[in-house]
């Protein structure tokens, strides 16, 4: 008969998992599966992310829509930009951290809210571009494309927005990644998973003196 785990290494296994899957959320998004001028909505909703006010533009030296001399993508040859007003990036589970690399024509402002709907504000959350343009040949003095832009340390994310012009047509992003916070049950189950592991092992400990004594 196979031997059975203890209950508490099975939830402790179960617990790992569930990180596990969590962290594989944080893997940049390139944008590289999609075609030019694609709207991008809910395409990579699995990785607990939604897009909206955004389209695809791919590089003009591979027959798309992108200007890659003054918008040149970070890595491959898409990217996104703002189509129609500000970008806004919902996010299926509270991430703790999100960022992105951007080339843009007038300044930016990313905020971040607690909310998936862009409707509540976080404290401290919000970040703005070095400078008023960064675009590749024709950027103020001083800047380069592809400028990172991070939000962290400022709690639960719940969605970000990102504004260039009012209208939209003024930025692009490429590789954009974050991170999901663990749920606190799965936090909770790995710690009491881990003490569980480190008691069973202390008492086997304790046994194997007993009988060599």
């Amino acid at each position: 008969m196979a031997k059975r785990l203890p209950l508490r290494q099975v939830m402790f296994a179960a617990s790992i998992l569930g990180l596990l899957a969590r962290a594989a959320w944080a893997l940049p998004i390139d944008f590289e599966s999609l075609n030019d001028l694609d709207p991008v909505t809910n395409q990579f909703a699995g990785q607990g992310v939604v897009f909206t006010n955004t389209t695809v533009l791919t590089s003009g030296a591979v027959g798309g829509s992108l200007d890659e001399f003054e918008f040149p993508p970070n890595s491959g040859v898409n990217v996104v930009f703002d189509d129609g007003g500000p970008m806004m990036i919902s996010f299926a589970v509270p991430f703790t951290s999100v960022e992105g690399y951007f080339t843009y024509k007038t300044q930016l402002t990313l905020m971040a809210f607690s909310d998936t709907a862009g409707s509540i504000p976080i404290g401290g959350g919000s970040v703005t571009s070095l400078f008023s343009s960064n675009l590749g040949m024709s950027g103020e003095p001083g800047s380069s494309p592809n400028e990172l832009l991070q939000l962290a340390g400022i709690g639960p994310i719940g969605s970000i927005k990102i504004t260039g012009a009012p209208d939209g047509s003024s930025f692009t992003l490429d590789d954009f990644n974050g991170a999901p916070a663990p749920e606190p049950a799965s936090v909770l189950l790995l710690g009491s998973g881990l003490a569980g592991l480190l008691l069973h092992r202390s008492r086997r400990f304790r046994e194997f003196v007993d009988r060599t004594k």
